[in-house]
């Protein structure tokens, strides 16, 4: 999936602006309890996904992650549902290696990641639930890749938009990109206007009264 207009202009925003058009919008789409292993730049792009469930006797062909990884163009964000497991792994450092040189714009993991300081030596942004060192072999294997999943309870579809940052992750359905992007625009020119009028002298009190309380009435 290559970069288009909402990716671009996706990546303007942060997720508070763009949660709260979802609010606005009636959409569920932000992820609870994934955030940043550590300090990272904005990253905004297109889904490719993959979900992992518990080993059992079957053998496994490939190592969980590569097939995503591969599927992956420059400027794609890495989905991993892992049903917010704690205890293995389901990203490492060979993968955030290969992520990188593919130009993968960032990870997000609804579980547990390793070797996050290889990940951040590389510049590239990790979202998860957990650091461990506990590794994924005979624990996790890959059910599939590039097929819808879950995080949080929020839905992901491969093709879905991403924008992740300090605060958290943020989900935009493809179909509803049209609508969420621009209402997040207007928000944040809204609250541009706010800070303006703060730092001419006007009293918070009245910037952030019944306009603010209102501002995501449909």
């Amino acid at each position: 999936m290559s970069i288009d207009e909402w990716v671009e202009r996706l990546a303007k925003l942060d997720t508070c602006a763009v949660s709260d058009a979802q609010d606005k919008l009636g959409i569920k789409g932000t992820v609870l309890g994934v955030l940043p292993l550590y300090e990272t730049k904005r990253i905004a792009g297109r889904a490719v996904t993959f979900k992992l469930k518990a080993r059992g006797a079957e053998t496994t062909v490939r190592h969980l992650g590569t097939a995503a990884v591969e599927a992956s163009d420059a400027g794609d964000i890495i989905v991993c549902d892992n049903r917010g497991r704690a205890d293995a792994a389901g990203w490492g450092g060979i993968l955030s290696t290969a992520a990188k040189a593919k130009g993968v714009a960032g990870v997000i993991i609804d579980g547990a990641c390793r070797d996050v300081d290889e990940a951040k030596d590389l510049g590239l942004p990790v979202f998860a639930r957990h650091a461990i060192p506990l590794t994924a072999r005979g624990r996790i294997v890959e059910e599939s890749t590039n097929e819808p999943v879950e995080l949080s309870g929020v839905s992901v579809s491969p093709g879905d938009y991403v924008i992740a940052d300090n605060s958290g992750v943020v989900i935009v359905p493809q179909a509803r990109a049209s609508e969420v992007i621009p209402e997040a625009e207007n928000i944040v020119a809204r609250e541009q206007a706010m800070a303006k009028d703060v730092l001419a002298g006007k009293s918070v009190v009245e910037v952030m009264g019944i306009n603010y309380e209102q501002m995501l009435t449909r």
